[in-house]
């Protein structure tokens, strides 16, 4: 595809560009999320594939700012989550996983979910930023100690959203070179 064509492309289709300027946002503004804006986004993440529809996902919403502050004590790289006005953790249900080898199929699925998450805040003009829990069993379970959360329940990853407080500038990710067809 020609560059022209696909900038062309990139600025005509909301949803694509939306896609190609979605980045990182750690720092954010004190304005609260609206329910609204709270329900839009575990809407876009419930609409996620998953394997044979299991939909092997929960959601936990954090607004509180002590616990929002206590797991930003306790997560190595998650510390913005103490300045975002919500946080939403990601787990999985293993009540829900398939079976037999695809019995980790879960992991694709949330990870489904949590790209549904960040591409719907981007597109709500607001930011998100994608912090990781599974596999590292001390924040899994510094988590669950921290919002009681069942042995039952894996906290797969946490995801702090909120209104930006400075404007991102995407990054062009485009690598043609990373490209292969038909054969490495």
């Amino acid at each position: 595809m020609e560059n022209n064509t696909l900038q062309a492309l990139i600025q005509e289709n909301p949803a694509y560009r939306n896609i190609i300027e979605r980045t990182s946002v750690r720092r954010f503004t004190e304005e609260p999320l609206t329910e609204l804006q709270k329900q839009a986004l575990l809407h876009a993440a419930m609409s996620a594939p998953s394997g044979v529809n299991k939909q092997p996902w929960e959601f936990i919403l954090v607004d509180d700012k002590k616990i929002l502050q206590r797991l930003a004590d306790a997560l190595p790289y998650a510390k913005m989550t103490a300045q975002s006005p919500l946080a939403i953790i990601v787990c999985g249900n293993p009540e829900r996983f398939l079976e037999g080898e695809d019995s980790t199929l879960w992991e694709q699925d949330l990870s489904a979910a949590s790209e549904n998450i960040l591409l719907a805040a981007r597109a709500l003009d607001l930011g998100a930023v994608w912090t990781c829990l599974y596999p590292h069993a001390d924040r899994i379970q510094s988590v669950r100690e921290i919002l009681g959360i069942s042995d039952a329940i894996i906290p797969f990853n946490l995801i702090p959203v909120g209104h930006p407080a400075i404007n991102h500038t995407p990054m062009d990710k485009w690598r043609p070179e990373r490209v292969h067809h038909n054969k490495f």
